[in-house]
């Protein structure tokens, strides 16, 4: 069969190549080893790359990179399938019946007076559809670790999210329930808090700093370091969620800043014969604030 398939528009024949490559002893060395587990990493980075293309604008890139990510989807199903768990159609029954069932303002007799009352319905329904499927785990016999024991409230929130998207994900949750500051006043106080312990482990581990000697042994201190500043990122995504930012967002726009800038600093030196290791921090700060005044300017 191999020899006959041929590219197409279609998705069978996109499920024709995976099982081909799936099959044992013709099929593909590497990709008959792969299980869930290897091939998560993957799908995780094609979703990434399907973002950049969109964040620059790429057409081009995007039809290539949708294309990868839902190569994703045909591999994980085509693993479900030789498991016996289920098979690609009932992926597309899922979020068939899901579509339909979360949207019954357009495909019932439900009513959308704006997009809030449309977000509103949509959880309420989810609420529904993860209670059914508490139901149906319960019926199904035990397979390995489970997480029917997280915290109902945040039980949906997947672990692997970026770990900034997760923590928006998990205080939403939370403050949907009344778990939540008021106002941002409360929460910028608790910024300032949480700094201030972060200075207080991260200034005593400093070798440059003033005081280079650890109040806490050297392995605890660490410890306490990345709890602080996780602590601290914490804080940071909170007030992302009452400014109504996205954090990940955020950052990235901050990256691409200082990667112009810095851009600006390289190119500059090498006009002038120079490479940034050969050149003074003050040098190099003056172009910073040079980049900066173009862009500004």
């Amino acid at each position: 069969m191999a020899d006959t398939l041929k590219p197409s528009r279609d998705i069978s024949r996109l499920v024709e190549i995976m099982a081909a490559l799936r099959t044992p002893k013709t099929g593909c060395p590497w990709d008959l080893e792969q299980t869930f587990e290897t091939i998560a990493p993957y799908t995780i980075e094609e979703a990434y790359e399907v973002a950049d293309a969109i964040a620059r604008k790429d057409l081009v890139d995007l039809k290539d990179e949708l294309g990868d990510l839902l190569l994703q989807v045909v591999y994980h199903s085509r693993i479900a399938e030789e498991q016996g768990a289920f098979a690609l159609g009932d992926v597309v029954l899922s979020s068939t019946k899901k579509m339909i069932r979360r949207h019954p303002h357009v495909f019932g007799d439900g009513a959308a007076r704006n997009p809030a009352a449309v977000k509103l319905t949509w959880e309420e329904i989810k609420a529904e559809e993860r209670a059914e499927k508490a139901l149906e785990r319960s019926r199904l016999p035990a397979a390995g670790s489970s997480p029917a024991h997280r915290a109902a409230t945040l039980a949906d929130v997947p672990v692997g999210l970026p770990a900034l998207t997760r923590a928006i994900k998990l205080q939403d949750k939370a403050a949907r329930v009344g778990f939540d500051w008021p106002n941002l006043q409360p929460v910028f106080e608790k910024l300032k808090e949480e700094i201030a312990e972060l200075e207080e482990v991260a200034f005593a581990a400093d070798p440059r700093g003033e005081s280079s000697v650890a109040s806490l042994p050297p392995v605890a201190n660490q410890y306490a370091i990345i709890e602080e500043f996780g602590d601290m990122l914490f804080v940071m995504a909170n007030i992302a969620r009452h400014l109504k930012l996205d954090p990940e967002a955020a950052l990235r726009g901050a990256n691409d800043k200082f990667a112009r800038r810095f851009a600006h600093i390289e190119k500059a030196l090498g006009e002038r014969g120079k490479s940034p290791s050969q050149s003074s921090l003050a040098e190099m700060d003056a172009l910073w604030d040079e980049a900066k005044a173009i862009e500004k300017g």
